[in-house]
């Protein structure tokens, strides 16, 4: 991370010097010191050109070596090779901060890497906070900063933006000076060789000019910064984000279900999640949500009110907050005959209120201010429809005084295009988000809402779980000696007991009377599974076998499960059987496991068990460490959620003695870094306890 006294000189330059300026139109150099000129940099801007002369009525200096030293903003256009020698000369000149616009670097191959990694090691050396290579560059309107090569110059405003990639800059930039979006920085990543996602959330969250941070993501190289990052900023201010790439495709085979499941978009959704950025899926959502969050209070409930002069957009109002968290406000007895009073007997008086299409903007006022004052409504949505009656620029200002006096977060939709566009501009200009359509209204509104609940949910509570761990890591141990990556139940048996997971009555059998003598000792009935270390998948050799209720089946099946096993796998070496107790009637299956992530650690998943599992894919993910708080919702986020409370009479299952697993595993997960994937398949719940049935892991083995 650098320093914030050189973000603070890269942000808020005094001086800016562009290596590689141009005097010939269209070429990049030249774009950088204009638009420099254009945004009214304040500050000393040193064009640096061998050639000499002025660029933009800006006098050109011919070297480096000429520039003052502890420059604030050193912008490099020059091409590739000419990169490195330039970071060393403004480095030697104690330049505080510096822009890559080239490149040509990691992105173009083997040895366009290599250069990058000679500039992060320049960077460290002289304590440069560097941005990109291959970027846009960054704005500052409010401090007369353009240090990028986009052709116009973004309004002043009160929201960041950052991207990683430079061409979807270009098209946000053009889209938001056309839609009058202002912001405080605009900045490309680029490659992200020194400054990155987490660098901009740290510094934008004491930026006093940024209210909402915005940002276009394609991959985190730094997990556990931008975790802490995130975190911090989403606690003071709202970190809406894009990420692309959200299918599977690529990720590596895993041998797991967990591995199976378990995708890169899995463990960014649960970082954002956990972390409090709000995700959206396009650009649309993104600047609406900003355009919300930027100008309206958060609503302190969930309770909406619509007022409406047509029935069917109020219908469909009702309906989006149906599908949401939100729900439709039940307006008191009071309100209800304050209405009564003004609006016509065949008006609808309760939510959404209907004021009829021939509503002028006294009418709209009225219903306004009754329904703003009622206690139980927690936020606004304003509908319009143009009929011929409707007075429209009028209605928006009745809006806006409405707006300014409730102290409750409003919201409009203008419905239409063009008889409605000027008084969409008057209410966007007050600060009143003013949408198409009802459904993104809604959905800014729930967004809104959640990040309310998300402040001010209670500190999270994480737990040490009791585990002998010098135990665990002697199997672990043992297997990387023997260059094993599997560890199968028989002897992932023990990795259980050190951390006092409840499992049933298990005995290893390596003969058919061991077996026998296994099986009175637990008492009937029993269960047997083929033991051993070359055999991960038991059912797959028919290595499982249930509801065995005497000695006969018990010698019987122990012969026939270990020949069948030698006959499929010739080469795996049969320890024998294990004699396990059979679950108790009433049980539920589910899956605990967790898959290492290459970019954020552990990540622990939650779903229906058994067969079901790849089936149905109703799974819920986490990021250790697991709180006692994620633990409790993981649970119940899955679809199936309701077939674990228990139907039709049935008990429920013991949500706490699932929890307590899961909050092992996360912890097993984190002590274990050399366990890649781990699975608890099934664990058997009824409404008395848990018990974990199978387990596999598999350990990440080093050449």
């Amino acid at each position: 991370m650098t320093v914030d006294t050189n973000l603070h000189a890269f942000f808020y330059p005094d001086t800016v010097a562009v290596i590689g300026a141009s005097a010939t139109l269209g070429k990049v150099g030249h774009t950088i010191v204009a638009n420099m000129v254009e945004a009214g940099f304040g500050g000393k801007l040193f064009p640096v050109n061998p050639k000499g002369g002025e660029i933009e009525g800006v006098p050109v200096i011919t070297d480096i070596t000429d520039l003052p030293r502890g420059l604030d903003l050193g912008v490099i256009s020059v091409p590739p090779q000419y990169v490195i020698p330039t970071i060393e000369a403004l480095g030697a000149r104690g330049t505080k901060s510096a822009i890559v616009i080239t490149a040509g670097f990691k992105e173009a191959g083997k040895e366009g890497y290599l250069l990058e990694q000679q500039i992060i090691a320049l960077c460290d050396k002289y304590g440069i906070a560097l941005l990109g290579p291959n970027c846009l560059g960054m704005m500052n309107s409010a401090h007369g900063v353009n240090a990028s090569f986009a052709a116009g110059q973004p309004n002043p405003g009160s929201i960041a933006f950052f991207s990683q990639s430079g061409a979807l800059c270009v098209a946000i930039l053009d889209w938001a000076l056309g839609a009058n979006i202002g912001f405080s920085k605009f900045i490309s990543l680029g490659n992200k060789a020194v400054l990155d996602e987490a660098d901009m959330l740290d510094y934008l969250n004491k930026d006093k000019e940024t209210k909402v941070i915005l940002g276009y993501i394609e991959n985190v190289e730094h997990g556990d910064a931008f975790l802490k990052a995130a975190r911090k900023t989403c606690l003071n201010k709202p970190v809406i984000m894009i990420k692309s790439g959200t299918t599977a495709a690529g990720a590596k085979a895993a041998s797991s279900h967990t591995g199976a499941i378990a995708g890169s978009d899995q463990s960014y959704s649960a970082a954002f999640h956990q972390s409090g950025v709000i995700r959206v899926g396009d650009v649309s959502s993104l600047f609406n949500l900003a355009q919300a969050f930027s100008n309206q209070p958060l609503p302190k409930g969930p309770n909406l009110a619509v007022v409406t002069n047509s029935g069917g957009p109020g219908i469909l109002t009702a309906d989006a907050a149906d599908r949401s968290c939100l729900t439709m406000a039940a307006l008191s007895q009071k309100t209800i005959q304050r209405l009564q009073e003004f609006l016509p007997s065949y008006a609808a008086f309760y939510n959404p209120v209907d004021i009829i299409g021939d509503a002028d903007a006294k009418r709209y006022r009225q219903a306004l201010d009754v329904v703003s004052e009622d206690p139980m409504v927690h936020s606004i949505l304003v509908l319009l429809t143009p009929t011929a009656s409707v007075e429209i620029e009028k209605t928006a200002e009745a809006v806006i005084r409405m707006a300014r006096k409730c102290g409750k977060p409003v919201f409009a939709c203008f419905m239409g295009k063009t008889r409605v566009a000027s008084a969409r501009k008057i209410l966007m200009d007050a600060g009143i988000p003013c949408y198409a359509f009802p459904e993104p209204a809604v959905h800014s509104i729930e967004a809104m809402y959640e990040y309310y609940l998300w402040k001010n949910r209670s500190k999270p509570e994480y737990i040490e779980v009791q585990r002998d761990l010098e135990q665990a890591r002697a199997v672990i141990l043992e297997h990387m000696r023997r260059n094993q990556s599997e560890i199968v139940e028989f002897e992932a048996q023990q990795v259980l007991k050190a951390y006092g997971l409840p499992t049933p009555k298990t005995v290893l059998a390596r003969s058919s009377d061991e077996a026998v003598a296994a099986a009175e000792e637990i008492g009937y009935p029993v269960v047997l599974k083929i033991a051993s270390p070359d055999i991960s998948h038991k059912s797959d050799v028919g290595g499982v076998k249930v509801n065995l209720w005497n000695a006969r089946e018990v010698m019987k099946t122990f012969k026939s499960i270990t020949a069948q096993a030698q006959r499929m796998r010739r080469d795996a070496y049969i320890a024998g059987c294990l004699v396990q107790e059979m679950a108790p009637p009433g049980v539920k299956e589910v899956i605990i496991g967790f898959k290492r992530d290459e970019e954020f650690g552990p990540m622990l998943m939650f779903g229906l068990g058994g067969i079901y599992v790849e089936i149905m894919k109703d799974i819920s993910f986490r990021l250790a460490p697991l709180s006692r708080q994620d633990a409790f919702e993981i649970v119940r986020e899955i679809k199936s959620y309701m077939l674990l409370k228990g139907l039709k009479g049935e008990h429920p299952v013991n949500f706490s003695a699932i929890e307590e697993i899961i909050m092992v595993m996360s912890q097993l997960a984190i002590d274990l870094p050399e366990v890649w994937e781990a699975e608890f398949n099934p664990v058997l719940v009824n409404h008395e306890r848990a018990i974990v049935a199978d387990v596999r892991m598999t350990l990440h083995l080093t050449d």
